[in-house]
């Protein structure tokens, strides 16, 4: 989405070879930036394994979910009378993964909350295995999805919190670019 991109275009501004791996979105693609297209998060997965090797920072602005549906139809499914239950299963926990495996690398992840922000932020920090997680709640107007502002705490590996005032997502993404220049690997 717009805070994915925002750090694309930050990162590859201050040099840095940038691998956007994006969902479905109808953002442009960030001028000097190497766009994967995924559509479901096994893909999304796929990719970023694909290119994990290579990278020394990793930061993961994606807000893939968290279920998918157990059948997909292929053709509309007809109204009927009755209500319908829907079956749902979960998705890979892409970050966690990252987390298991990610050596020396920086790990940068984002959590989009709507209670407990800061707790429950705290909590994926520590099982993930992240050096640095953006949190936000998005239940705020003028935070999170579909927006171009962002109001954040910056949760830090040894504990640290800083929270942040309301900003652009582009000024965001300088400024998360900053704290991560100083992570100690």
């Amino acid at each position: 989405g717009k805070m994915g991109y925002a750090m694309a275009k930050a990162a590859c501004r201050r040099g840095a070879k940038v691998v956007l791996i994006s969902g479905p979105t109808s953002l442009d693609s960030p001028r000097g930036v190497e766009v994967v297209r995924v559509r479901t998060a096994k893909e999304m997965e796929e990719a970023v394994l694909q290119y994990f090797a290579a990278a020394s920072i990793i930061i993961k602005a994606a807000a893939v979910s968290d279920y998918k549906p157990v059948e997909v139809l292929e053709q509309k499914m007809k109204k009927g009378d009755k209500n319908l239950m829907l079956e749902l299963c979960g998705t890979p926990d892409i970050l966690k993964r990252l987390g298991g495996i990610k050596g020396g690398r920086i790990l940068v992840g984002f959590a989009a909350e709507t209670e407990n922000v800061v707790e429950n932020a705290e909590t994926k920090l520590k099982e993930k295995n992240l050096d640095l997680i953006v949190t936000n709640d998005v239940s705020m107007p003028d935070s999170g999805f579909g927006t171009d502002t962002n109001r954040v705490t910056l949760i830090f590996r040894d504990g640290r919190r800083e929270p942040l005032p309301l900003m652009s997502k582009d000024e965001l993404a300088d400024v998360i670019l900053d704290k991560v220049i100083g992570i100690k690997r």
